[in-house]
């Protein structure tokens, strides 16, 4: 699992470690690492040309001494200095001691258009708002020059906490982050503007249970799939009810069907009216038209997806005593005051601009802020959330846990009916007795690895991403 820390927690641990090491002795475990992610992406290090962004803290003594390590590869390496009178004293003599140079601001835009590799030392993890007007210019052009940009632990000008951009910030090609990830090296948008992630190992070992966000991989993933054993029936496997589609949109009632029916529930009761065409398309659904709770037993609801108007149906669901998940029409339908009275789970899966209505901001302010706008909704209705997007991410009630975000989306997956599968697919995983959070983080991993997997580069529908869904779990569970 991938796990990161706020500002606060590193810098604890940071200070903790570097009490029991001689001094500098962190910082040059930082140089080392980034000196040969660089050489590594530079692929040839004798006779490139390397300019280091260098602002005035750790970062920039950072890029100082893997630049120096460079230079002594032969490498050109230039530093410019952005406040020279505070740069770091020691990176900059290593550096001119190996051969680099340092210069001024003036002539830098020249250098970095002829550059192989930029690395931007600029801003560390503790910087706030954007770029200084200074320092706009220099990522504008290393984002126009056909170089490399390497950041150095987190883009310069993007949040580390909170992964919101708030004015310009330089983007990256590769981000070299030490000892622990940062939130906003995982989540949108300030994930977008770190490229690929490397983690270096400096020996920072923050406190368990204190992350902020985590992300699973395969092996957590495979670790929470439901496996039926040899005594297992419908009902042990979990029977999952889908109350979704209407006259107007049976279609989203046939793709929720098929999203549960391939996520590891036992079978799948449909309520609505769009019953003849969730039969004919699948036979082994069990169909009524009697209402949920005349449709016989089931262990978790979906209610929502293609409902259009039906209030009714979306407060009859939430009155049942098992775990709900709720999407598209019915998170408009749902009162908050019921969402929280529940006994049982509940599981919301908006969208941006679903988020937006219910929180009442604008589509733009949960864009770029997802962590604090999926917190928000978790607290408001005492509900896990699901906010679905460029990086999923899934929030407790109590804000107790890390919030999860989820690697493997794609943007293939931007299709009509996509949400609709995946809100089948997780409410079949919290029918077969995952809890919300788990239910939300797996279904969210398996709905992204099948979209990858339908597209293959391609255009897909949301039928094909359901199709692919027992794929994605066949490779998660083989590891």
């Amino acid at each position: 699992m991938r796990t990161a820390y706020n500002v606060e927690t590193v810098r604890a641990a940071e200070r903790e470690l570097m009490a029991r090491l001689p001094e500098g002795t962190l910082m040059q475990r930082a140089a080392a690492g980034l000196a040969t992610a660089c050489a590594q992406l530079l692929g040839r290090v004798y006779g490139s040309r390397v300019v280091l962004l260098v602002g005035s803290g750790d970062n920039g003594g950072d890029a100082l001494y893997a630049g120096a390590r460079l230079a002594r590869r032969g490498a050109g390496v230039t530093a410019v200095p952005l406040s020279p009178e505070r740069a770091h004293e020691g990176g900059l003599g290593a550096l001119r001691r190996a051969g680099g140079r340092v210069v001024g601001v003036a002539g830098a835009r020249e250098l970095i258009e002829r550059a192989d590799l930029v690395v931007d030392g600029i801003v560390g993890i503790g910087g706030k708002g954007g770029l200084r007007a200074e320092a706009v210019p220099l990522a504008e052009a290393a984002g126009r020059a056909r170089a490399a940009v390497v950041a150095v632990d987190l883009p310069s000008g993007v949040d580390a906490d909170t992964g919101e951009v708030r004015g310009a910030a330089v983007r990256a090609d590769l981000t070299v982050t030490f000892g622990t990830h940062k939130p906003g090296l995982l989540v949108d948008p300030a994930r977008e503007y770190a490229g690929s992630v490397r983690l270096v190992d400096i020996g920072l070992r923050p406190p368990d249970g204190d992350a902020e966000v985590e992300a699973l991989q395969h092996a957590d993933v495979a670790a929470l799939l439901p496996v039926p054993a040899a005594e297992s029936d419908k009902y042990r496997r979990g029977v999952v009810g889908v109350a979704a589609g209407s006259a107007r949109y049976p279609g989203a009632a046939v793709l929720a069907v098929a999203g549960a029916l391939r996520g590891g529930a036992g079978a799948v009761r449909y309520v609505g009216p769009a019953g003849d065409a969730v039969i004919a398309r699948f036979p082994e659904t069990l169909v009524s038209d009697q209402g949920p709770r005349r449709a016989g037993r089931v262990q978790a609801w979906v209610v929502g997806p293609g409902a259009g108007d039906d209030a009714g149906t979306v407060a009859e669901v939430l009155r049942a005593d098992v775990p709900v998940l709720v999407d598209a029409d019915g998170l408009r339908l749902a009162e908050a005051g019921v969402v929280r009275g529940r006994g049982a789970p509940t599981l919301l899966t908006p969208h941006a601009g679903e988020a937006a209505a219910l929180l009442g901001v604008s589509r733009e302010q949960v864009e770029g802020g997802r962590l604090a706008a999926v917190r928000e909704l978790a607290k408001r209705y005492g509900a896990t959330v699901l906010l679905k997007g460029s990086t999923t991410l899934v929030a407790d009630p109590e804000g107790a846990a890390a919030v999860r975000v989820n690697p493997t989306g794609t943007g293939w997956l931007a299709t009509a009916g996509s949400g609709d599968v995946l809100s089948g697919l997780a409410g079949s995983l919290l029918a077969a007795g995952l809890s919300a959070r788990d239910a939300g983080s797996v279904g969210a991993y398996l709905h992204g690895l099948a979209g990858r997997f339908a597209a293959d580069g391609a255009p897909v529908g949301a039928l094909d991403v359901a199709g692919a869904i027992p794929g994605a779990w066949r490779g998660v569970a083989r590891g």
